[in-house]
This record gives structure tokens, C-alpha cells and sequence, in this order.
């Protein structure tokens, strides 16, 4: 879920409308727009949140400029969806009678449904390592000595769960693995083999620049996975998918062909 654009809001009590808005569309038409602009409100509610810090439904009601009714029930929502959570506000001093205000706070999921800096983070990170070694060759090298570390890491958390599967049923196993790391990974068959499909990429913007990112993964595969494996697409160089191709026979390990498929 992306916060990065918000629908617009429906014209406030007593604002002109336009000529189309005279005759009512059909009703298919208005419930998708209803849906957009309650989205669009839902989206407001929370990027406030984000940027005020945790708040009472009455603080949001406020800055919003809408009614407490309207904010709790958006509120509601977003709970449901692990969006937001409900918290204690914190009393500084000496605490008055009755309860203290229920304040709403985003999750770390709430959070990351937000555009974020990171891939730039990763990426000036990944360039100070390279000018860090010298640059040219030397440079590369660093980033691609990086990159196998941070995969050596990953693939321990993957080798346990691929090793107790059944040599057939491994290929399926790593996908399962991958797609707990959020890379949406399948399995399936291919004529003389079986073809590993990540539909999402976590670093796919980074890799676009530093390619080792797919090296190193597609050699962990082949470590993983006990065969020569073959990229033939990767979401960094603008494939839909990252497709990594692994024979029948995966009893004989050897070197991975990393990269693309060569033409």
C-alpha cells in the first residue's frame, strides 16, 4: 500500500459544484468515486499522523478539519489494516481524573506503506564503498565482496528450510523462503527444468546500478540449491520479473552464470 498520491477530496458543504456534477453518473461510477475519496481521506489521516507524530482522533479531527465521527471510523480502518495503532497518550506531570486520551500511532508497516529515502541511503552507501576502495576495478570489487556478504547472511536463514525438503521439492522451497523476505517468489515447471520467479524486488532500484546485488544472490541460489543455475531476467534491467533458470539434475554443484541471459 502506497500513501505517495491522495485522491482528492469531495467539495466541502456549500462549495459549488461543477456541470457534471448536476446529474448524478451511474451507480457503479459513484460508488468507485465514494471509495476513492474515503480512500483519499484514509491517506490524509494517516500522512498526518506521520507527520505529527502519534495523535488523538480529536487533534486529527482538527487539523483535517473534519468531524471526530468521520476521522474514528477512518481510523477503524486503518487499525484493521495495521496501518495505525491505538496507544495510551503519554501524561507528563501530574496525571488528571478519568482515563488518559487514546492517541493513534503509525505501525512499522504503516510506516513503510510511506514513500521512503532508503534506496537513496543504499545507494550513496554502495558509492562511498566503492570510492572507499580506490574506485574503478578496486571500486567494484568492494561493492561485489559486499554483496556476497550480505547474501552469505541472507542464505543462512534459507539453507536450513531448503535443505529439509526433498531434492525435487527444494526449487519450491527457496521460493517460500524468498517470499517471507517480502520477494513474492514461485516455483514452477520448465521443459528441461524448473524456473525461480521473484515478482517483487526489495532492492530492484539499487541493483540497477550495482549489478553485483544480482550476482551475488543468483551464486547463493547455486550454492543453495546444489547446481549451476542461468538468470535470464531481472527486474533491475527492466524485465517484469527476476527469472533465475535451474536444470533437472541438481545433485552436481558448479559455478552459477550470473547476469543475463547472453544473447
Amino acid at each position: 500500500m502506497k500513501y505517495a498520491g491522495e485522491a482528492p477530496e469531495a467539495p466541502a458543504a456549500g462549495q459549488a459544484a461543477g456541470p457534471a456534477a448536476a446529474v448524478p453518473g451511474p451507480a457503479p461510477a459513484r460508488d468507485a468515486r465514494d471509495r476513492d475519496e474515503q480512500r483519499g481521506t484514509r491517506n490524509r489521516v494517516a500522512r498526518s499522523i506521520l507527520d505529527h507524530g502519534p495523535s488523538t482522533a480529536a487533534e486529527l479531527a482538527e487539523r483535517l478539519e473534519l468531524t471526530q465521527a468521520a476521522v474514528r471510523r477512518h481510523l477503524d480502518t486503518l487499525v484493521a489494516e495495521g496501518i495505525v495503532e491505538p496507544r495510551e497518550k503519554r501524561v507528563y506531570g501530574a496525571r488528571g481524573r478519568g482515563r488518559p486520551a487514546k492517541v493513534f500511532a503509525l505501525t512499522d508497516c504503516g510506516r513503510d506503506a510511506f514513500d521512503q529515502a532508503y534506496d537513496q541511503l543504499a545507494r550513496d552507501a554502495l558509492h562511498w564503498i566503492a570510492r572507499a576502495a580506490g574506485g574503478g576495478e578496486a571500486g567494484e570489487a568492494a561493492v561485489a565482496a559486499f554483496a556476497r556478504a550480505r547474501m552469505a547472511a541472507q542464505a543462512e536463514a534459507y539453507r536450513e528450510r531448503v535443505q529439509a525438503a526433498p531434492p525435487e521439492e527444494r526449487t519450491e522451497a527457496l521460493a517460500r523462503a524468498l517470499t517471507a523476505d517480502g520477494y513474492a517468489a514461485t516455483a514452477r515447471s520448465a521443459p528441461v527444468g524448473e524456473q525461480l520467479c521473484q515478482h517483487h524486488c526489495p532492492v530492484a532500484h539499487v541493483a540497477e546500478q550495482f549489478p553485483q546485488l544480482c550476482e551475488a544472490e543468483t551464486e547463493v541460489f547455486s550454492r543453495l540449491l546444489g547446481t549451476h543455475v542461468q538468470r535470464l531476467a531481472t527486474i533491475a534491467h527492466g524485465d517484469g520479473v527476476c527469472t533465475t533458470f535451474i536444470p533437472k539434475t541438481i545433485n552436481t554443484a558448479s559455478t552459477s552464470t550470473a547476469g543475463r541471459n547472453p544473447a
